[in-house]
């Protein structure tokens, strides 16, 4: 069977993917998707994943791969790891900090084997520091990196974001990493260790909001769907439900006013300033109801953007999809799985014109490669028997 080739974007690249659960991996999909050669590499005894294989979760993170299991616990399985370690330019883990040193695979005895591999390792809290055992959870790194504080409704208590945002920009930074990574190996012939943690991650989610405390010791606070600071920015109840309306800048807040016919608002004092309309937020929201009661969410939505103010629907995941530019950018890729047929994953989201990412392979069966593996490491059939027999492989 052909090596799996999404695009040839990364095509001359190998991979070792040791990852689970949700960072790591979808550090790994970057680099699946375009085009690199990756070799899940997965434990021979019991299924490691907290949910079912053959669910969407797993199924949209681990398409693109092949897949060979191994036992890094044994001497006979350490060996094959290092013969793919030679072969390989990135490995990639998201164990506990001191399990890598555990099993030998911690950078400097990768770099031993191999001077030009890149070790990428995501962890919860980072590789030091007073909370590096720590287990690493999207939830409780949202809340200690401060995002929970400043999401939900004031008097509500704090709230989680709706997605594993941590975990998947903790995965997105750690494959930045391996990028710039290797076009400085490209300079120095060398490898190096790329960390990313989800503590990290969350506060760059945060940017603006942390840095208005690291500027101005300003702590953020919960203003619910209403912008931190430009007003009118929120989400509006219509006749029908509820639209995003950002007419911030005093241009497009007259603009705004006159299309809802609330000229009046212009008058207001306090509302002659963006810093006044952020301080009567609640006052100015009253109004602004009052005023798109009276529409439905299409209709506003298409009258505002005649008149060039940004605004849009607030969908439901169904809706989502079946929104026209959704469609036309391609978000849903298809691929056929061996036992569970045609499957719709959500695509890759960047876009390159000359070496586009494709999904060509669905997520591999456990251990579907590994004789296929070994033998491109020059092990023959009998070697890999004996490998079976002896729960290696």
């Amino acid at each position: 069977m052909p090596k799996i080739v999404a695009s040839k974007a990364l095509s001359r690249f190998r991979v070792l993917d040791l990852t689970r659960v949700r960072a790591g991996p979808v550090c790994v999909r970057h680099l699946a998707d375009f085009g690199a050669d990756v070799v899940k590499i997965e434990n021979p005894g019991p299924e490691e994943y907290a949910g079912p294989r053959d669910a969407a979760d797993f199924q949209n993170l681990h398409r693109n791969k092949r897949s060979i299991t191994l036992n890094l616990k044994t001497p006979e399985g350490k060996a094959i790891f290092e013969q793919l370690t030679k072969t390989a330019d990135v490995v990639v883990e998201n164990y506990r900090p001191d399990v890598k040193f555990r099993l030998g695979i911690d950078y400097e005895s990768l770099k031993k084997i191999n001077p030009k591999i890149i070790l990428v390792s995501i962890s919860g809290y980072g590789e030091d520091g007073p909370y590096k055992n720590r287990p690493g959870f999207d939830q409780i790194t949202q809340g200690l990196s401060g995002l929970m504080s400043v999401t939900g409704t004031p008097g509500e208590g704090p709230m989680r974001v709706g997605g594993a945002v941590t975990d998947v920009t903790a995965g997105l930074l750690a494959a930045m990493g391996v990028m710039t990574a290797l076009l400085e190996r490209d300079e120095s012939g060398e490898g190096q260790w790329v960390q990313a943690n989800l503590l990290q991650a969350g506060l760059t989610l945060l940017d603006f909001q942390a840095a208005r405390y690291t500027m101005s010791g300003e702590v953020a606070q919960q203003v619910g769907n209403d912008h931190p600071t430009f007003m009118p920015t929120s989400a509006y109840k219509t006749q029908d439900g509820y639209i995003n309306i950002a007419a911030t800048g005093l241009g497009v807040w007259e603009k705004f006013a006159s299309a809802i016919e609330r000229d009046d608002l212009l008058l207001d004092e306090q509302f002659k300033s963006a810093k006044g309309r952020s301080a009567g937020r609640a006052r100015l929201n009253a109004e602004l109801s009052k005023a798109l009661m009276n529409k439905t969410s299409a209709k506003w939505v298409e009258l505002l953007l005649e008149k060039g103010i940004p605004c849009g629907p607030i969908y439901a995941m169904d809706q989502v999809f079946s929104d026209p530019q959704v469609q036309h950018l391609g978000a849903i890729g298809r691929v056929t799985h061996p036992t569970l047929g045609e499957l719709s994953l959500l695509n890759q989201s960047i876009k390159l014109t000359r070496t586009p990412s494709q999904i060509i392979a669905s997520s591999p069966l456990r251990g579907q490669h590994t004789a296929e593996i070994l033998t491109e490491l020059g092990y023959d059939s009998a070697m890999i028997e004996s490998f079976t027999k002896n729960a290696i492989i």
